[in-house]
């Protein structure tokens, strides 16, 4: 349940005007006026609380459901109580967000921590620094030289931002992160403590061990990119590490020096992607994924959570395991191996 102590409603809205921002079906035009003010899971409920439910094996909590109302698909709306207005939407869960976040607007997008309006008299601005009016400069935030951070943006309390950067309109910079030799678009969100524009891990062997490679390149970051609290992003060696647009990455992801990577793609926590991968759109990495160097990843291809990559995946597939393949490849590998345990198993009972 929503606590109301961090996350107040914006307003109270009807079921009927959930149908209409939706797209959804009100079943019973009786129950237009029922009201909603909070989001629950539907096997959790409450008074004036809209749940979502989705999914066959998700069907058998219809009928005990406590709420408001419900967003469900068509076969599933004759199953929930009387009392309880349905709504009918074929994605469910895409529609229930899209209430969450019109219900709970400062969850869905981060805003000032300390409150301040403007730019703090406790930040350190450079002279040549470039703010737009209604942006936000809060507390501890360092900006260095030639910097331009455009309105509507909020850099939250600590933050450095690196000489010559460039943050658009309508984004987010988090306590603590840091941003160099970096160019970001509108409407991205980066979380506390990431760290953007590092130099990547480029080391040649020398005669008194590894000697350093310059990093010369930059990171652009693409409009409404999202990434995750203590997450990093290293700046290219002679080209640029590119995060294309819509892009959303978790936390603890790191990303080397080079790497492209599409539009709309998923980055689950904890995944490394190393030094000059090339990603297309619409790729979704699971947690734990492992990328090594110089790999092309196709568009819309899927990657399991906890795989190893050691080449290239085709667009449009799904692949697993360690090392990765082909995900049917993997299971039938996995099968065997059951099969193969359970009879050697067998075998030493039997002997």
């Amino acid at each position: 349940m929503t606590d109301p102590v961090f996350f107040a409603p914006s307003r109270r809205y009807t079921a009927a005007e959930v149908a209409n921002l939706t797209g959804s079906v009100l079943v019973d035009s009786g129950q237009s006026d029922v009201s909603i003010e909070a989001l629950a899971p539907a096997h959790e409920g409450g008074a004036n609380a809209l749940v979502f439910v989705d999914g066959r094996r998700n069907s058998t909590l219809m009928p005990s459901l406590r709420a408001a109302a419900v967003l469900c698909p068509a076969e599933f709306a004759n199953k929930a109580p009387s009392s309880v207005a349905v709504l009918i939407h074929p994605r469910p869960q895409q529609a229930f967000a899209l209430v969450g976040r019109l219900l709970f607007p400062t969850a869905a997008t981060p805003g000032p921590m300390t409150g301040e309006t403007g730019v703090s008299p406790h930040a350190h601005i450079d002279p040549t620094a470039h703010v737009e009016a209604g942006a936000i400069i809060e507390a501890g935030v360092v900006i260095g030289p030639g910097v331009s951070i455009g309105k509507g943006t909020v850099i939250a309390p600590n933050a450095v931002i690196g000489q010559s950067c460039q943050i658009g309109r309508d984004g987010y910079v988090g306590p603590g992160a840091s941003i160099q030799y970096a160019l970001i678009g509108n409407r991205v969100i980066i979380h506390g403590g990431a760290r953007i524009g590092q130099d990547g891990f480029g080391f040649v062997g020398g005669a008194k061990g590894p000697e350093r490679v310059p990093q010369i390149g930059r990171v652009v970051i693409q409009d409404d990119v999202e990434i995750g609290s203590n997450s990093t992003v290293d700046r290219g060696a002679m080209s640029d590490t590119i995060i294309g647009q819509g892009t959303k990455i978790d936390n603890l992801v790191q990303i080397a020096h080079n790497v492209r990577i599409g539009r709309n793609c998923i980055v689950a926590g904890l995944s490394g992607i190393s030094g000059s991968v090339v990603v297309g759109d619409n790729v979704t990495m699971g947690g734990g994924v492992g990328l090594a160097d110089h790999l092309t990843i196709g568009s819309g291809a899927k990657l399991a959570a906890r795989s190893g990559f050691m080449s290239n995946v085709p667009a449009g597939e799904i692949w697993g395991g360690y090392p990765a393949q082909p995900m049917a490849e993997a299971m039938r590998e996995i099968a065997m191996l059951r099969t193969m345990a359970r009879a050697r198993k067998q075998g030493k009972d039997n002997g």
